[in-house]
């Protein structure tokens, strides 16, 4: 008699989950340990600063990409080999960053381990979704967010550690053994969670076509704008704070760690807080709150840049309030647009995060043209993200009458 054979599904075990929580700290593990050390490497590898947020740049521009890329590719050949590569080639570009003789060679490396960590990130959130249901799924994506807010918290803080006991080269290193970690508990904890009869030929193909019919949905193309000017009006922020509270006002490394880690919480907490006010008050009065302060820090650290000399203490009030309105825009602008688009919820995600990826990365260079010695170019696009934000809110985004949409 013939043995009938049976797919073994995965379950959803503690390890997984653990391993996939750790794969979402690569983002702001890789960028905010090395966002303390800039006026450093711009002394050591005789650059500008622009040149130094350059590397910002092309890491946004490779995760985009990565996540963009990614999550279709894993639809077609399956999760665990692709998210192992990646994992490989990651922690490779970090070793390169770690021994980059040149800020050409540092560019290059963090665009490699940019979309390497956007391939992985992506892949790592398919795994949850091919596996949890209904209330699991809930509680482990909540999870998931919440190492994401805890993570740029500690990221700068063990950076400044790092630079006051070390080396700026160090935190990469660091990076690199956090990659071998990584790939380590993928091959222990983490089975293959897509069964072949279960993938698709349609891979990139299927994905263009899909992303049309998304982008012609103009409540979602409003949220998107919501969303990705805000993340661009952060990262104008990430680029420049070293220089201006480090470079301009004097503060120790570990000083700025200690301020950005604060007002990371302070993004964190706001984020809580409009989830638990969540069904009791509108998610668009939530955003609109969040862009009307970010707006006004913007336009006071402005006025503070033209005619002030950029102070400390308003530099430090107007970058809480700035970092603290982001946790109501870019999470709950993200909510909606899913909310738009309900046929096509993996489309809309992926378009989502390579939107707001590459208005990080386009903007944290410009953020930086005036030099280490001027706030203005920042306060300008802070200004202007908030300002655009609001316009995807009340003009793109009016919802349509009678359409379903979040509370």
């Amino acid at each position: 008699m013939k043995a009938v054979r049976r797919t073994v599904t995965p379950r959803l075990t503690a390890g997984l989950v653990g391993t996939v929580v750790f794969l979402t700290a690569i983002a702001p593990l890789a960028t905010d340990m090395y966002v303390p050390a800039f006026p450093q490497v711009a002394g050591e590898l005789s650059t500008t600063a622009t040149q130094v947020q350059l590397t910002l740049t092309t890491f946004f521009v490779g995760m985009a990409l990565g996540q963009l890329i990614g999550g279709p590719v894993s639809d077609q050949r399956g999760r665990r080999i692709p998210l192992l590569a990646a994992l490989v080639v990651m922690t490779a570009a970090s070793i390169g960053c770690a021994l980059a003789p040149t800020i050409g060679v540092m560019t290059v490396a963090r665009l490699v381990q940019g979309f390497a960590g956007g391939w992985a990130m992506v892949i790592g959130r398919s795994i949850i979704v091919d596996l949890a249901r209904d209330a699991q799924l809930v509680r482990v994506l909540n999870l998931i967010a919440a190492v994401g807010g805890l993570a740029p918290i500690v990221g700068p803080l063990l950076g400044g550690l790092i630079l006051q006991l070390s080396h700026w080269r160090v935190s990469f290193w660091l990076v690199a053994v956090l990659g071998l970690a990584m790939t380590l508990s993928v091959l222990v904890a983490v089975p293959e969670s897509l069964a072949r009869e279960s993938r698709h030929a349609g891979g990139l193909r299927n994905f263009v076509a899909a992303g049309r019919t998304v982008l012609r949905n103009r409540e979602y193309v409003g949220y998107l704008v919501v969303a990705g000017a805000a993340m661009g009006a952060l990262f104008a922020y990430v680029a420049t704070s070293a220089f201006v509270l480090q470079t301009m006002n004097g503060l120790s490394p570990i000083a700025y760690s200690i301020d950005f880690a604060a007002n990371a919480a302070g993004m964190t907490v706001a984020a809580l807080v409009a989830a638990r006010l969540a069904g009791r008050v509108a998610t668009r009065k939530l955003i609109l709150t969040g862009q009307i302060a970010a707006l006004a820090a913007g336009l006071a650290m402005l006025v503070g840049a033209l005619w002030l000399g950029t102070p400390l203490l308003l530099a430090i009030v107007c970058f809480f309030v700035l970092m603290t309105a982001q946790g109501l825009m870019i999470p709950n602008g993200g909510a909606l647009a899913s909310a738009a688009v309900p046929e096509h919820p993996g489309t809309g995600s992926a378009l989502q995060g390579f939107v707001q990826w590459v208005a990080a990365g386009t903007i944290a260079p410009i953020a930086g043209l005036g030099g280490q010695h001027t706030a203005v170019p920042m306060a300008t696009l802070v200004t202007a993200g908030a300002a655009v934000s609001m316009i995807g809110l009340l003009v793109l985004a009016k919802p349509s009458t009678g359409h379903r949409r979040l509370p």
